[in-house]
């Protein structure tokens, strides 16, 4: 999916759909956020809080929605400004679509602003959000 700064144009989207969130990944990533909140890995305490189970990190789709563009732009340059709102919650074994809506392209800084959503439905956005790459050349 890599594209070199020439190839994005305006207006262009382009998507990922990632394989369903295990809750090994929820724990892996627990331990390297430092978040060990237990609403995102025991299931008891979830519920007790009112919640309809465990839920999957915010921040974990954020970094998926970062990876995406980092993906996008591979070895050409790299994200430079990331900035996102966690909207909806993300339920273990569900697949987030990921969407990057290029909404803007600098010449002179080799820049592209994206548009970023992470879905777990057509119709129930998680995360939202703008994300900024600069490219080598």
């Amino acid at each position: 999916m890599v594209k070199e700064w020439n190839e994005l144009q305006l207006d262009e989207e382009l998507e990922f759909v990632t394989p369903p969130i295990e809750k090994v990944q929820l724990v892996k990533y627990s331990g390297a956020a430092g978040d060990y909140h237990m609403i995102h890995h025991d299931d008891e305490v979830a519920k007790e809080v009112g919640l309809p189970g465990i839920i999957v990190h915010g921040m974990f789709s954020m970094g998926v929605l970062g990876e995406f563009v980092s993906q996008i732009v591979g070895n050409h340059g790299f994200v430079s400004d990331l900035q996102v709102r966690f909207i909806g919650m993300v339920f273990p074994g569900q697949s987030l679509t990921c969407r990057a809506k290029v909404v803007g392209k600098s010449e002179s800084k080799k820049k592209v602003d994206f548009e970023v959503t992470a879905e777990v439905t057509s119709d129930k956005i998680a995360s939202e959000g703008n994300v900024s790459a600069i490219y080598f050349s």
